[in-house]
């Protein structure tokens, strides 16, 4: 039997957590991570890490198993999510991959280009430029550094702009020049499950759970985290926001709107993301009987 990774993806609060057991369960397999936040392990509240009894329910992988001070990045997520499959697969013909960060799916399905690592004084310089002359100064050195990539990415994304930079100085060569864009031959199949719901319907989700958050203690959490503020890592919905709070510049109560605002900000950005990927077979997260059945026939077929 050919062996077959599902992956099961969609925007923030969808719902991706609750099916995901049940369908780990259904095929007797395990649940690998592909979200890039939820594998720190000082990240647990504002990252919506799988309850206690979820991950004692079924055996996952790459949740909490690194420091926000260590460098983890889409192609570390695609070796390492290759090396765990190629072991898991000599006794299972099924696991399941569940997430909704972009990248680190495109990584893991399609592979990705072979990007050096960067140094920290590399990173340290471009992080400096960045504060002391702001975003449109990393968006001219990109254009000169790289005209070809200036033109092509989102450059209100600062992160993609400074990473560009980054590679560009470490490499000593443009960073479009070291992406081919050709999806890589995998030996196990490829199903995709993509979870959506009404965008109203999507976005209480959102809100609610922003709720939920604040009182199962996010504030605490990320006043413990403050100090690290810096960390590329940190840089995330639901954290910066409160260290913009902490830092006096806004209210608690700005500060929780913002994170709402921001999380459904995403959630669209995912979904824009993902439907451009025509392999996605849509379902609401309430259609398990249909997934599973979807599921089964792709496997066989």
């Amino acid at each position: 039997m050919t062996k077959t990774l599902i992956v099961l993806l969609g925007p923030t609060g969808v719902g991706k957590t609750d099916l995901s057991i049940r369908i780990a369960r259904h095929y007797n397999t395990e649940i690998t991570s592909s979200d890039s936040r939820q594998v720190y392990r000082e990240m647990r509240i504002g990252t919506a890490v799988p309850e206690k009894e979820q991950l004692e329910a079924v055996k996952h992988h790459f949740i909490h198993t690194h420091s926000i001070h260590d460098y983890f990045s889409s192609w570390e997520c695609e070796q390492k999510t290759l090396a765990l499959l190629k072991n898991q697969f000599k006794d299972k013909d099924q696991m399941l991959m569940v997430g909704g960060s972009m990248m680190y799916i495109d990584a893991v399905c399609n592979g990705i280009d072979l990007i050096p690592t960067i140094s920290p004084e590399i990173r340290k310089e471009v992080c400096d430029r960045y504060e002391e002359k702001g975003l449109e100064a990393i968006q001219a050195e990109l254009k000169e550094l790289d005209p070809v990539f200036y033109e092509q990415v989102d450059l209100h994304n600062a992160k993609r702009v400074v990473h560009a930079v980054e590679v560009c100085l470490m490499s000593g060569k443009p960073y479009s020049s070291l992406r081919t864009n050709k999806a890589k031959e995998r030996d196990f199949k490829i199903i995709k499950i993509g979870l959506n719901r009404d965008r109203a319907e999507l976005y209480d989700r959102i809100n609610q759970r922003v709720d939920i958050m604040m009182k199962e203690g996010q504030e605490e959490e990320a006043k413990s985290l403050f100090e690290f503020c810096d960390l590329n890592s940190m840089n995330t919905v639901g954290y910066k926001e409160l260290f913009e709070y902490f830092r006096g510049n806004i209210s608690l109560d700005k500060a929780i709107e913002l994170i709402k605002r921001n999380s459904r900000h995403y959630a669209k950005r995912q979904l824009s993301w993902f439907r451009r990927d025509e392999k996605i077979q849509w379902f609401h997260p309430d259609q398990e009987d249909e997934i599973i059945a979807y599921l089964d026939e792709q496997i066989k077929g």
